[in-house]
Order: structure tokens, then sequence, then C-alpha cells
């Protein structure tokens, strides 16, 4: 049986472009972590840097590689390093982090040629709620029946079910859910107070939809996370709960493709809301564009809704106010097709993906 090379006989070609590739993830994106202290060691050492060009070259970045050696942690197969990073010992994570590295280099390259970097944000949350909401009032909706495109490990389909708190004293949602958010509004007009209907259907359109209630899918989703956060852990572990409470349909393939499928999964007397956060970037604009066409197709004679939260200029039809593209915040839209065309309308802005947000539209 022939085997690969050893670390020892890795070409280091791209060695030094490593390390400062890790130099300046530890020095200027960890800075002030215990991934600041890991990031510069496995800089300095020419072994664990051969170890990791054992990976495909677009899955070395650090955080994927760190996120598959704090999966092996999690999972008991790297107890020195679990140990090293539950007491946040720098230098002992770093001395861990290499040894896993060249001990287990084919377990860490394994994860990271698989996996993607992910995250559980329910920040989003406080934008979808209102808007969702709108697109209800304005469809005279009494359920709406969401559909997720391209955000399969989120929370925007549990968006109901989380607890919300702006700045301005408003509260919407579920005030006795696990999972308490909270915006700052800025500007005069306030978020609506109306509340989201019931919510009667839960899909996801993703090419790689992932199943929160699997175990090993959950822990890659608190590997992705700094170890040194647990009180970001415990939010997560919080989040994962609400969302295997209501487990939504997968749906994997094209998500554009997949959109008059999960349309006609939504009961006839409900509003169909499909909503995009931050995913159609990761579209050129040809297929964006579709989307729009795909979503008109998939109405029929009846209406559906889509909301958006994305950059300037990003998702099609919808106005920008004039604003310059990567100014550093997004856009919210509502668009609505109902068999006469698709009207689309920017209704505010937002910035931290939701964090704070302008509401701009009268309701």
């Amino acid at each position: 049986m022939t085997t690969g090379p050893t670390v020892a006989e890795m070409p280091t070609t791209t060695a030094r472009t490593l390390a400062q590739v890790y130099r300046r993830f530890g020095e200027v994106d960890a800075t002030g972590t215990l991934y600041e202290r890991v990031a510069v060691a496995l800089s300095e050492s020419d072994e664990a840097l051969r170890a990791i060009e054992a990976a495909p070259a677009r899955k070395r970045q650090p955080a994927l590689i760190f996120a598959a050696l704090h999966d092996l942690a999690l999972a008991g197969r790297a107890p020195a390093l679990a140990a090293a990073y539950d007491v946040a010992d720098g230098e002992a994570a770093a001395a861990a982090a290499i040894d896993t590295l060249l001990r287990s280099t084919g377990a860490v390259v394994a994860i990271a040629a698989r996996r993607r970097t992910q995250s559980v944000d329910a920040a989003r949350c406080a934008v979808l709620y209102p808007a969702i909401a709108e697109a209800a009032r304005r469809t005279g909706a009494d359920a709406v029946g969401l559909t997720d495109v391209g955000h399969s490990p989120g929370l925007n389909l549990h968006v109901d079910c989380v607890g919300i708190t702006y700045s301005d004293g408003q509260t919407l949602g579920d005030p006795s859910s696990p999972v308490q958010l909270s915006a700052r509004v800025v500007g005069d007009r306030p978020v609506p107070a109306r509340a989201m209907p019931e919510v009667v259907a839960r899909i996801c359109a993703d090419p790689d939809p992932v199943d929160l209630t699997d175990p090993d899918n959950a822990r890659w989703l608190r590997a992705c996370l700094p170890p040194d956060k647990p009180e970001r852990a415990a939010q997560l572990d919080a989040e994962l709960a609400l969302a295997a409470t209501f487990p939504p349909l997968l749906l994997r393939g094209d998500p554009v493709e997949l959109l008059p499928d999960a349309v006609a999964r939504v009961p006839a007397d409900v509003l169909p809301v499909v909503t995009t956060t931050w995913a159609l970037s990761r579209l050129p604009p040809e297929r964006r564009r579709r989307l729009l066409h795909t979503l008109e197709e998939a109405a029929g004679g009846r209406a559906v809704a889509w909301v958006s939260a994305e950059g300037v200029g990003v998702a099609p039809s919808i106005p920008t106010f004039g604003d310059r593209r990567a100014s550093g915040h997004s856009i919210i839209g509502l668009a609505v097709a109902d068999g006469a065309g698709l009207r689309g309308e920017a209704i505010g802005r937002c910035w931290s993906r939701g964090r704070l947000l302008s509401w701009l539209t009268h309701s």
C-alpha cells in the first residue's frame, strides 16, 4: 500500500508564506485571545507548517485548521490540547497544537478537507423578524413558510422562536426563549411592533445543508468557536437546542434551482418567504438575477416574498439609496412577487450582521 509523505518529507515551498499568514492571524485577527499565542507558535514551527501544507491549498487558512484541531480536542482525540484549552494556558496550548498537528496530521487534514468554518449567528434575527412581519402585513398573510437560502447552520429558520430587545425599548419575539438578543436602533423611525405570524414550514436550500441534530455537526460548530470564550459556547448550546426543537426540511443542491420545490412545499394558503442574509455575494451576478426570475416563476398565482440582508448593491432589484458599495453596512430588502412582476424595496440599513439597524420605511 502506498502512503503519503511524512511531515519531514513534505515540501516547504509555501512555508514562508504560511508563516506570515499565521503570524498575522495571531497578531491581528486573534490578538488578546488564546489563539494569538498558538498562531504565532505555529508560524515559528517549520514542522507544523509542513503539516498544514498537507491540506489542500484552499484549506490551510488558520481559522479552519484551528477549528479542526479544536474538533479533535472536543472529540477526546487530543487530550493534551483539550486540557490546555480548558485552563486557557497559551503556552501549553501552543505546544499541544504543534504536537497534535505532527501526530495527527492526517486527521487534521481530513477534517479541514471536508469541512468549512461555520457559525450560528443569531444576531441577524433582529433584522429578519420585523422584515418578515412586514412582508406578512403587506400580503395579508396569517401564516408564513420560511425558506432560507445559503445559510444552513443559522437560526434564520427559527427567527420566531427568539426574544429580541431593541435599544429604543421595543421587544419582539418570545420573552421566555433561551436565546435572547439585543440590537441597537439608530434613526428616528422605530422598529415596527408587529408580531410575526405563525411559521408552518421551515426549509433550508443549500449546496451542503447542515443537520444541527447530528452530534458531529453540532460539535463542529462548537469547534469553530475560540476555546477561551465559554460564554459564547453556552450561547451556542442554547441556540442549537432551540434549532433542534423544530428541525427544518433540508434540500440539497443549487439553492436557486431548489426554490420552486421549496415554494411548492408551503401550503397554498400560507405566504412563502425566502430569506437571504449575506449569502448572495457568494453567487455570480447572473445567478443572483436568476434567483429573481425563479421567484417570479415559482409565484405563479400566489404571492411569494423575499427578505434580504445583503451588502450594498448585492441584492438585485433592491434599491441602495445611492449608498456606495463596500461602505460598511448592508441593505435590508423586501420584495414581493405575485404574478404581476416583482416589486423590490429597501426597508432599512444594518451593520454588524444585524446588531445595529436603521428602519427606513413607514408601517
